[in-house]
């Protein structure tokens, strides 16, 4: 069986498209087709509903594409475990929560392609938590996490930390709020925050309902930038990075409150377990771009 034939099946399927194949592996059209029909002759089955705009697997290729996609990382693996001088393959399943997603996953991206052609980067987005999950399952190879500074990342994980920063309460200036508040001052009005599992949402109601106060979302939306954009029209009292607010459209838009009794100062970590040679170097490149790119930029002394 040759693992070419698997990459392009593959390809299509991922892409649901042959020209869209073709383009990722380099390819012409003609021979991700024959590829695809070699693998299709040497099974004895058809993979692909031909009628289907995507492109989509029978029954019987996604069985295929699952079971191609296993050996194309068992091939990856068995050549890096045993030499030192192949080039990374197969994939990099990062996982990162929107704050970040947002922010810092151009530059490293690109760092990535460029060094490492032939290694296939999966973004999966999600909170922390969720990730750590993910993570501990064998479902990711490594994850940017975002904890309050008092807060540990899990034990068990190489955890390297890349950024820190405080955390921003902002406003509308139509509310006619005062810049320097306490959360009292702020119980009347409504928050726009992110869906539960963020850990600032987490933190934020912690602490008003440690004060007797009551936790009102207004609006839950997933997003800095529709976030602040709501935030700007008066929907509500948000959270935000200095970095998604120095960058945002709408920082002329906003009043920075000054909340007494209440900080978020958040550390941003890259953990994982042991990695297989193959990903060392890439790990590496990733750490190396999320530390110099735009959230490492505007990092804030928070001893």
């Amino acid at each position: 069986m040759n693992t070419r034939d698997i990459s392009a099946f593959i390809a299509v399927v991922d892409t649901g498209s042959i020209v869209q194949a073709a383009a990722s592996l380099h390819l012409t059209q003609p021979g991700v087709t024959r590829r695809v029909q070699s693998l299709e002759n040497l099974l004895g089955v058809e993979l692909l509903d031909r009628q289907s705009k995507p492109l989509r697997p029978t029954a019987a290729g996604l069985e295929v594409y699952q079971r191609g996609r296993q050996i194309l990382q068992a091939e990856s693996e068995l050549l890096a475990s045993v030499r030192d001088d192949v080039e990374p393959t197969g994939e990099l399943r990062l996982g990162m929560p929107p704050m970040l997603a947002d922010m810092a996953l151009a530059a490293p991206v690109d760092a990535l392609r460029e060094a490492f052609p032939k290694l296939t980067l999966r973004i999966q987005g999600g909170w922390s938590p969720g990730l750590v999950d993910q993570l501990e399952q064998g479902n990711l190879d490594v994850a940017a996490i975002v904890y309050s500074e008092s807060t540990s990342p899990p034990p068990g994980m190489i955890a390297r930390e890349f950024n820190r920063q405080s955390i921003k309460v902002v406003a509308s200036p139509e509310l006619g709020l005062k810049t320097r508040v306490s959360l009292n001052d702020l119980a009347s009005h409504a928050w726009v925050l992110s869906q539960n599992g963020c850990g600032m949402r987490s933190t934020l109601r912690h602490a008003v309902e440690a004060r007797g106060l009551q936790f009102n979302v207004g609006v839950e939306a997933f997003g800095s930038d529709l976030q602040l954009s709501l935030v700007s029209r008066g929907a509500g009292i948000g959270l935000v990075t200095p970095d998604a607010l120095n960058s945002s459209r709408y920082r002329d838009k906003l009043k920075v409150l000054d909340v007494t009794d209440f900080r978020i100062n958040v550390v941003s970590w890259l953990i994982h377990r042991p990695l297989p040679p193959r990903l060392k170097a890439p790990v590496d490149v990733l750490l190396h771009n999320l530390s110099q790119g735009d959230t490492g930029s505007h990092k804030e002394n928070l001893s």
